[in-house]
């Protein structure tokens, strides 16, 4: 660490009132924001703003807080420069102030902070979380300086500050927020999740019933597809996608969602007939686009890799059929953890223990949006959360000391093959769709040890058994077996009963 620069006892976190700083735009409306991006804009075919960044994914590798890391004179720069940046007058900054989430203990004021020139970020974070319901104090702070020659970022989380240097990809806005929503449902007594929502309606005896189903998965691996499905219910049945991204998993099995306004979803593959309300919402001229491939006509082809496969795009909850009016679950009732493993049946159902392991586990593969150079790559992370503030152990135990008192079903969910094998999404929407109602049967597999279907209607799920497709089981399930028994005793704060659940 340098041995230069503020410490924590020096760091002046003070910023002036963004309403009166003759250098801030406070609030623009959104033909504003989009002016003053006008140099960046590639108009579409549809009426919407697309933009192209120089950072096209998240800088994992140089994030840091100052609970997990222990902050030097460097670290403190970082922020002191992002804010002495705000308080240069020379400097023209937006500052857009939103409100997070709904719940009346988890809602949050977010203020951020970027230089004009790069106002399109603002106008993306104004589609994601609502207006503010007038004045007020930040309860989190973003600066985020895209031409700053270094890239670092930088959270103080007792104070919720970010500084975002060097990046210009929205997503790290969007994230800097979203983690200290997750931290501070921990510091409340639940838990924070990198997870869709949904509430599914079913008819029962003349009347209706809700279940409540939340999806934990990494990009890429189906949980927005699964998140936001209608199930192919129809009448007084439906199935409502609340939340896309990140939820707070409430002591009292309430779910809190956070984002309010759109969702901040993968275009790459984007197809009309197989996602026709996605399609539409991602169409629609309020949208904005970052990294896809958009033609100096406006021509827009969602299946060009040409600037990243991790293209993205902002949408408006209005304009996804799917999506309900409210962003909480009044109660969760399933909980499904998304894998693509091979090795693994289409679903299997999950004791605590097993459940918690499964989300210590957190396996999947690696997409563009962590790190584009490993793109389909096995890869285990924790809760499917790379934004866990503290004891990642703890969080395992949390989870399952929740689940366990509020009785919820657990489900490891395969989206992607048995071996060879296919898993479509009309299989997994099936499995989804006949587990809210009730009607899979169950059985030990003596190939895996695990609880799996024996019947579930609608699908041939003896197709689908582990030993019929996956060459060298008993083998590979071994290696699996002690490669994850490995992972999680590397966890000190991780309880003796969930590392012995491994499967």
């Amino acid at each position: 660490m340098s041995d230069t620069g503020p410490t924590a006892h020096s760091l002046d976190t003070s910023l002036p009132d963004p309403v009166e700083a003759e250098n801030v735009r406070y609030d623009p409306p959104a033909e504003e924001l989009r002016e003053l991006s006008a140099h960046l804009e590639t108009t579409t075919e549809f009426g919407s703003p697309s933009y192209v960044s120089e950072q096209q994914s998240r800088q994992a590798d140089r994030t840091r807080n100052d609970v997990d890391w222990s902050f030097g004179r460097e670290d403190y720069a970082h922020v002191d420069t992002a804010l002495d940046a705000v308080r240069d007058p020379d400097r023209e900054f937006v500052c857009v102030d939103r409100q997070m989430g709904r719940h009346a203990d988890h809602t949050y004021r977010c203020r951020y902070y970027v230089p004009a020139e790069q106002a399109r970020i603002a106008l993306s974070l104004t589609r994601l979380f609502e207006p503010c319901d007038g004045p007020g104090e930040p309860d989190f702070v973003t600066v985020q300086l895209p031409d700053h020659d270094e890239i670092a970022i930088r959270t103080l989380v007792e104070p919720g500050i970010t500084a975002v240097l060097g990046s210009d990809y929205t997503g790290e806005a969007k994230k800097s927020f979203l983690r200290l929503f997750m931290q501070r449902t921990k510091a409340a007594g639940g838990l924070g999740l990198h997870a869709g929502s949904k509430r599914v309606t079913l008819a029962d005896d003349g009347d209706t019933r809700d279940v409540g189903q939340l999806f934990l998965g990494l990009s890429a691996t189906g949980k927005s597809t699964l998140t936001a499905h209608g199930l192919w219910l129809e009448g007084e049945e439906s199935a409502t996608m609340l939340q896309d991204d990140v939820c707070a998993l409430l002591p009292d099995g309430t779910v809190a969602g956070s984002e309010g306004n759109g969702l901040y979803v993968k275009t790459i593959g984007l197809d009309r007939e197989e996602q026709p309300s996605m399609y539409d919402a991602v169409t629609h001229e309020t949208a904005v686009l970052e990294n896809v491939d958009v033609a100096a006509d406006g021509a827009v082809d969602f299946d060009s890799d040409r600037h990243t496969t991790n293209g993205r795009a902002v949408i408006l909850r209005e304009c996804l059929d799917s999506a309900g009016e409210d962003i909480d679950l009044d109660r969760v009732d399933q909980v499904f953890f998304i894998t693509r493993n091979p090795a693994m049946p289409p679903v299997t159902k999950l004791s605590s223990a097993e459940a918690a392991a499964a989300f210590m586990l957190g396996e999947s593969i690696q997409t563009s949006a962590g790190d584009p150079s490993a793109a389909g790559e096995s890869i285990r992370v924790v809760g499917t959360n790379p934004f866990i503030v503290g004891s990642e152990g703890e969080e395992g135990n949390r989870f399952r000391d929740l689940i366990e008192s509020l009785d919820v079903d657990c489900f490891l969910l395969n989206t992607g093959t048995v071996g060879a094998r296919d898993i479509g999404v009309e299989e997994s929407v099936t499995i989804l769709r006949e587990l809210a109602r009730g009607t899979v049967s169950w059985e030990a597999d003596a190939a895996t040890g695990l609880t799996v279907p024996s019947e579930v209607p609608g699908i041939d799920i003896g197709a689908f058994g582990v030993a019929d497709n996956v060459e060298d089981y008993e083998e590979r399930l071994a290696d699996l077996h002690a490669e994850r028994t490995a992972y999680l005793e590397a966890f000190d704060d991780l309880a003796d009963d969930v590392v012995d659940a491994v499967y």
